[in-house]
């Protein structure tokens, strides 16, 4: 199996995530819960892993929250940060876990501004100032598309979001373990990740990286291991955002996908990345009847989205499997608005998406199977 669709999880995974998992499920007991060995060793490999996580990030380790995933917590910072007196700002090129809980909000009286974005993905950052209003309250926003993997400015909008007061709110889905990110220096308020892409560990791990001094209202209240008496849940960070057991199993996973991209240094593992998608953009760029979306000359995510003629996509990704043993997300992607700025919401689009463990020899095959598919488009 050939498999270009890391941008939805990452595969392979380095072993040693999968050794730490299988370490942790034989080992762990509650953390939190109990003061004997099975279960401080499940609390200080959760504490080892916020710590990990945190310095990769560039936050607070007591400003670093588990999640499930990203969605969760994107659901966490916004439903715990806006109210329906609020305006809000966010791009054309989010995400449905960024999309679905603002339109929420907005179906509550919420104001909700939505920055375009031309025919190449790449957005009119002209219209933040535009979109100002005197109640507006933050910036939502990806930090890349998980459609075309153009990166959006972060400098510009986290500068946008000092000089006028607001809250910025980043989907770092895409970016986190690839690319730099230093909340604390950014100025970014919330930081949204997930596990089980570019951090290389388990599904069902993610956080959130939250700004010092900023009070986020938790999504769900319950068992902490502290204060058991108490009416309310602890306010105090990490606490505050993790009611219930860990998943101490997945985030021993996790831990170990961050130690071994500080192992490999994430500019090696990002330009090495980076290399296999510009290989293969220039191997699919002289094929007739191909459309590549997102703006090459652009920083980008290691993702090539395309379409072969009026070809429906899933059609592409069938052949692609069934003929070359090749994995590709095909038809939409979450991400409702980019498509329809693209014109694809109904061809949906092909996404190939690579990772440090591919090999040239795939990224080969992979531009011989859609010359293959192409020329027989073309040929009726």
């Amino acid at each position: 199996m050939i498999y270009f669709d890391n941008a939805a999880t990452s595969l392979p995974k380095p072993p040693t995530v999968g050794n730490a998992v299988l370490a942790a499920i034989n080992t762990f007991g509650g953390a939190g819960r109990g003061g004997h060995p099975a279960s401080l060793a499940a609390a200080r490999c959760i504490f080892q892993a916020r710590k990990a996580v945190a310095e990769l990030l560039g936050a607070s380790i007591d400003q670093t929250a588990f999640t499930a995933n990203a969605t969760e917590s994107l659901n966490i910072a916004i439903s715990g940060l806006l109210t329906r007196e609020d305006h809000v700002i966010t791009t054309a090129l989010e995400h449905n876990s960024v999309l679905r809980p603002l339109y929420k909000l907005r179906s509550q009286g919420m104001g909700l501004s939505i920055i375009s974005i031309d025919q190449k993905g790449n957005l009119d950052y002209d219209g933040f100032r535009r979109s100002l209003r005197p109640n507006s309250k933050a910036v939502v926003c990806t930090h890349a598309s998980n459609l075309t993997g153009t990166l959006t400015n972060l400098d510009f909008i986290a500068n946008f979001c000092k000089e006028n007061g607001l809250l910025l709110i980043v989907d770092a889905s895409q970016t986190a373990g690839v690319y730099p990110i230093n909340v604390d220096k950014l100025g970014i308020d919330v930081l949204c990740f997930t596990g089980h892409k570019g951090l290389l560990g388990p599904q069902g791990t993610g956080g959130l990286c939250i700004r010092k001094g900023l009070a986020v209202m938790p999504l769900k209240v319950g068992g902490s291991g502290l204060h058991s008496y108490s009416e309310t849940h602890p306010a105090a960070m990490p606490e505050a955002l993790e009611a219930g057991t860990a998943n101490a199993h997945g985030i021993a996973g996790l831990l170990a996908g961050v130690e071994y991209i500080f192992g490999m240094g994430m500019d090696t593992i990002r330009n090495r990345e980076l290399e296999l998608t510009k290989l293969f953009r220039q191997g699919i760029s002289a094929i007739s009847g191909i459309r590549v979306y997102g703006d090459p000359d652009m920083p980008h995510a290691p993702i090539v989205t395309l379409n072969i003629g009026s070809m429906d996509s899933g059609a592409v990704g069938d052949r692609l499997e069934n003929l070359y043993n090749i994995c590709v997300r095909t038809g939409a992607h979450c991400a409702p608005l980019a498509h329809l700025a693209l014109g694809t919401q109904e061809q949906g689009a092909v996404r190939f998406s690579f990772s440090s463990f591919n090999t040239e020899e795939e990224i080969l095959t992979g531009i011989r199977a859609v010359a293959e598919i192409a020329a027989e488009w073309e040929q009726g």
